[in-house]
């Protein structure tokens, strides 16, 4: 726990998530408590190019199954950062959304100058979907947040669920 939350206090991820203030730990704790008894599906991510895994962040999909849709919400670990381990996570987090899931349309908010953020997203099969206009921060500055979104009918793989399934 302390791990994760010393990984929400990072400046960068403050900023990208459009919060003014980090929080304490104990209110985190108590946080994700409550998150851990919802139903929201969290995968840890492991950084595997050394000897032995280390975490590296986590995924999370907040499910609306009336819908058969969820958020996404990613949160990366400062040193883990531009190695292309968001992308392969959020890939593979599409990849069980839509095959063990069966959910049929994940979306995710991104602040629109996090550039790096919308590339990632992209390359892992979000789409941009609309814009809600000036309804977050970056540095101080009003800015605008797109709504992106990645559809079971568009995922093409590669998957690394379906071959376990033969």
């Amino acid at each position: 726990m302390e791990t994760y939350w010393r990984w929400e206090q990072d400046p960068a991820l403050l900023v990208g998530y459009g919060r003014q203030q980090p929080e304490a730990l104990e209110a985190r704790m108590e946080g994700i408590a409550h998150q851990l008894r919802g139903d929201n599906i969290r995968f840890t991510v492991y950084d595997l190019t050394g000897d032995t895994p280390v975490p590296a962040g986590v995924t999370t999909l907040l499910p609306d199954p009336s819908v058969r849709t969820a958020e996404y919400v990613v949160m990366l670990a400062p040193e883990a950062r531009g190695k292309g381990l968001g992308t392969a996570a959020t890939h593979l987090t599409l990849d069980y959304a839509f095959h063990i899931t069966n959910l049929r349309m994940v979306w995710l908010k991104v602040l629109a100058p996090n550039k790096a953020g919308v590339r990632a997203y992209e390359k892992a099969g979000f789409h941009p979907a609309g814009t809600l206009r000036e309804a977050g921060y970056w540095l101080g500055k009003v800015c605008d947040e797109l709504i992106m979104d990645a559809l079971a009918a568009d995922f093409t793989g590669p998957s690394a669920i379906l071959p376990l399934m033969r």
